[in-house]
């Protein structure tokens, strides 16, 4: 379909790339502009106080000029590059605090602040439809695929599996959704990636691919899974570790922050969305939630059953 989600004729080429002219560099308001950013934040990595510092040294020297430096300080610098429409999702972050009766049993964790960022998955989704490297990477539908010679069926890409099929099957029943593109969206939880790393496990990181890139894309291409949380977990001694109000309020921090992440989803998940896809053309989108890849603990958390 085209950019407003009609449906153009069998073989209809996508529109053109449109050229940027050579001395575009929105939102910067020049080269060197960007390139002072991108010197500072990605290969010096300059602390925001140096930051300021630099600013204000850069400023003293243009104030007889009556002229002023490109960035004022660090804040309106970080701020330009969060707007900044190329390159990954942003970080978003909100916090989580326990609102329940402390009663006179009054412990830390119960006073703590517990930080969540996240990159909305919906954009994180869209990135990787939109990625020109899957473009002949990819299932557009579900498939059913059979030796030529046992008629074993043969499973490999997610969208050979029956999930997806018994899905397209469900989708196709609503009239709205005739013409989607099913997205799978698959999420996996690993705990042990922070663990190791930096020897505690306080944030429980995320990750998130979709079903409709190759098995080959999930295992050779960096961009064909990303992180889009960090979920805090709250701590205490083993004195309280088991008492019924903290394994409460775990799991009650767990499902609200996956819930707050991933409803973003949820407007797509019923009616189709217009997407932007490697090929350059528009597909309608129906979302999936349900593959969800796991450890027992995290999958018996999952299932309701603790």
């Amino acid at each position: 379909c085209d950019a407003n989600g009609d449906f153009l004729l069998h073989g209809t080429c996508p529109e053109p790339r449109q050229p940027k002219p050579p001395n575009d560099w929105s939102l910067y308001g020049s080269r060197l502009e960007f390139e002072l950013a991108d010197l500072l934040y990605m290969h010096n990595q300059m602390s925001a106080a140096h930051i300021n510092t630099l600013l204000d040294l850069w400023a003293a020297s243009l104030l007889e000029a009556g002229r002023r430096p490109l960035f004022s300080n660090y804040k309106e610098m970080y701020e330009t590059i969060n707007d900044t429409q190329l390159g990954d999702v942003k970080w978003q972050s909100f916090t989580v605090k326990y609102n329940g009766d402390p009663g006179s049993d009054t412990v830390p964790w119960m006073q703590d602040d517990y930080d969540i960022w996240f990159q909305d998955p919906h954009e994180v989704a869209c990135n990787m439809l939109a990625n020109p490297d899957f473009a002949h990477e990819m299932d557009y539908q579900p498939f059913h695929e059979y030796d030529s010679k046992t008629s074993t069926w043969q499973w490999q890409d997610f969208m050979s599996g029956d999930w997806s099929w018994h899905q397209a099957d469900i989708i196709a029943q609503d009239p709205d959704c005739l013409g989607s593109t099913f997205t799978p969206i698959i999420l996996g939880l690993d705990k042990t990636i922070v663990s190791v790393a930096t020897r505690q496990n306080n944030y429980y990181p995320l990750y998130l691919s979709i079903g409709n890139v190759c098995n080959n894309v999930h295992c050779a291409h960096c961009n064909g899974i990303a992180l889009i949380r960090f979920l805090a977990m709250p701590k205490t001694t083993r004195e309280h570790a088991s008492k019924e109000n903290i394994c409460l309020f775990q799991r009650q921090l767990f499902y609200s922050s996956l819930g707050h992440i991933l409803k973003t989803f949820q407007p797509g998940m019923s009616k189709p969305k217009v997407i932007l896809f490697g090929d350059r053309h528009y597909h309608h989108v129906i979302y999936g939630l349900g593959p969800y890849i796991a450890d027992y603990e995290e999958q018996a958390l999952l299932a309701c059953i603790v």
